[in-house]
């Protein structure tokens, strides 16, 4: 359980990952769940509990800022909602028989993180701004929506990762959706999969409630300080840095895998 010190920390940590994922794009898991592991020296499945139960509140406020511009659409949402909540169901009993196996969840947060980082530099590198698409809906078949709600949904139940870095480049990049559209619908689908895989880690007793509630506060702040930053601050400048960032922490959770299982 955090004291008033570590609760304060952690509470600015929040803030950071909101600003960051307000400017960026990418969610605040991405920046909070490395900050719980090596920072604060969480145990990796207590980071991945607090992280997404966490991530509860900063979807719901981003959802929310986003319906209010009209940046969702509620037919795809709904599709991927449902689907990814019995994805994330699926993937938190993986993550119930995979909890103790500390080498195969360094793994697999290893290489989710490369993925980040290899997005993230190549967006602040060669592709450095978005070309917006018109229109204000996700293309594509119901069935291909459903296929990637569900494989999202898995990731998140197992890693507590899934939103931003996962959902936002799957409906731009593979069913060719406005970037606007694409960010606002994935919030409001990747609620019911971080509740559900946040109530499988509440059961198992994987998750510090106080320290989620301060990281999620600080993200719901940070939220709108990084939006407004977008207006003087480049976003692909700073994905360009946090990609090395990134393929650092990437790096470093292999690592720690390679070690626990030698």
């Amino acid at each position: 359980m955090a004291d008033a010190i570590t609760a304060t920390l952690l509470l600015i940590t929040g803030l950071i990952a909101g600003t960051l994922g307000g400017l960026l794009g990418i969610g605040g898991c991405v920046i909070m769940l490395p900050a719980l592991a090596f920072l604060f020296k969480y145990p990796l499945p207590v980071a991945i509990g607090t992280t997404i139960t966490a991530v509860i509140l900063t979807a719901s406020s981003g959802a929310i800022g986003h319906i209010r511009l009209k940046n969702v659409d509620y037919s795809t949402a709904k599709v991927v909602a449902v689907s990814g909540a019995v994805g994330a169901a699926v993937g938190s009993v993986i993550f119930f028989y995979i909890s103790n196996q500390l080498w195969l969840l360094n793994f697999i947060l290893g290489f989710a993180f490369l993925y980040v980082s290899i997005r993230m530099i190549y967006e602040g590198t060669v592709k450095r701004k978005m070309p917006e698409k018109p229109g204000n809906v996700v293309p594509g078949s119901g069935a291909a929506k459903a296929t990637i709600g569900f494989f999202i949904g898995i990731i998140t139940g197992i890693v507590g990762l899934g939103g931003g870095y996962a959902l936002v480049p799957s409906f731009i990049y593979l069913l060719s959706s406005p970037v606007k559209i694409a960010v606002g619908t994935s919030l409001a689908s990747f609620i019911s999969m971080a509740v559900v895989s946040g109530a499988f880690k509440l059961y198992q007793g994987v998750v510090d409630v106080i320290a989620a509630i301060c990281l999620g506060i600080g993200t719901i702040i940070g939220a709108q300080i990084g939006a407004r930053l977008t207006k003087v601050v480049p976003p692909w400048a700073i994905k360009a840095i946090f990609g090395f960032v990134f393929l650092y922490v990437s790096l470093k959770f292999i690592w720690q895998g390679y070690v626990c299982l030698t």
